[in-house]
């Protein structure tokens, strides 16, 4: 009888290991098991979504959002590329939505849609602070109408967006349709840095990458002005960052260098600087009272380089 329960509960032990070893490494029978399985009871479907997403996880499609008729520029109208990662993307704690109809537009594919978050053309589903910077705008006065072409990439590091990087024929690809629809940008707003800072980048490394994403916006014929963000703030192992946060580091001395050095390069807001513990919804994404800081301050950086651009091109 004993050797009968010995002899079992090796079988027993032994077809655990085959099992685990075959679907480890696909292996008979496993791939021929699964298959059966799913012959017998179908795939799972996927539970219906009113989004849709490329390859890369960007949101392509969202069946609530109001197309319209695109907007034509004239001198009043903000054309804004809209660039970075997480934080440039729609992983904000707020959601807006355009206050002046079809004169605040999220433009995707060379369709234009009422802003509304989130924005077709950037990763995730949550909300954004862009929409509330075109209702800024339009409010102040200093603009008539908004386009957002958003294309940020949640945890995206800047090596990606230079030449050779996955998203460089994405924001090529994102120049061509804009100039198809008709629209000249007026500003680039970059809003990243916080992924290079965990994986190490060094500052001449993140200069070297920055400046040629830039070369590539220049080849395709965009003049604006390309506004760096001071960034690299995202706390917290759960957000894929630190537990604490040395301000003066490889990242903050590259963004503050590349402001300074020509070629059409602004600095942007310094999120790291402006916002606090409360505005960061989980130590790293940007809240509600975070929204309305940081599209203030773009408002304000925005006005005030147009009135130097203005007195200095009269009409």
């Amino acid at each position: 009888m004993r050797n009968t329960m010995a002899a079992g509960l090796a079988a027993m032990i032994a077809m655990y290991f085959l099992g685990g070893m075959s679907a480890r490494h696909e292996i008979f029978p496993w791939p021929q098991l699964s298959a059966l399985r799913k012959m017998v009871g179908g795939e799972k479907a996927a539970a219906p979504s009113r989004y849709t997403f490329d390859d890369k996880g960007r949101l392509t499609g969202d069946e609530s959002k109001t197309p319209v008729t695109c907007p034509i520029q004239t001198d009043r109208t903000a054309v804004l590329l809209i660039l970075g990662q997480s934080n440039a993307a729609n992983d904000g704690g707020q959601r807006y939505r355009s206050n002046y109809g079809a004169r605040v537009v999220n433009v995707f594919e060379k369709r234009c849609f009422i802003a509304a978050s989130p924005l077709l053309g950037s990763t995730d589903t949550k909300g954004e602070y862009w929409t509330l910077l075109g209702n800024n705008l339009i409010a102040s006065g200093q603009n008539d109408s908004v386009i957002l072409a958003a294309l940020a990439y949640s945890g995206s590091e800047v090596a990606r967006w230079a030449t050779g990087g996955d998203l460089n024929p994405v924001l090529v690809d994102t120049m061509k349709q804009l100039q198809d629809a008709g629209y000249r940008i007026t500003s680039v707003l970059w809003v990243q840095g916080e992924k290079d800072l965990v994986i190490g980048t060094t500052a001449e490394a993140y200069q070297e990458h920055f400046m040629s994403m830039v070369d590539t916006l220049r080849q395709h014929g965009v003049e604006a002005p390309v506004y760096i963000s001071i960034a690299s703030k995202c706390l917290e192992p759960s957000n894929g960052g630190f537990k604490e946060h040395i301000p003066d580091n490889a990242i903050v001395r590259a963004q503050l260098a590349l402001s300074k050095s020509g070629h059409g390069i602004r600095e942007g807001v310094n999120s790291d600087a402006l916002l606090d513990a409360d505005d960061r919804y989980d130590d790293c994404h940007i809240g509600g009272t975070g929204a309305e800081k940081v599209s203030r301050a773009w408002m304000n950086l925005l006005r005030g380089d147009r009135r130097l651009e203005t007195r200095d091109n009269p009409p």
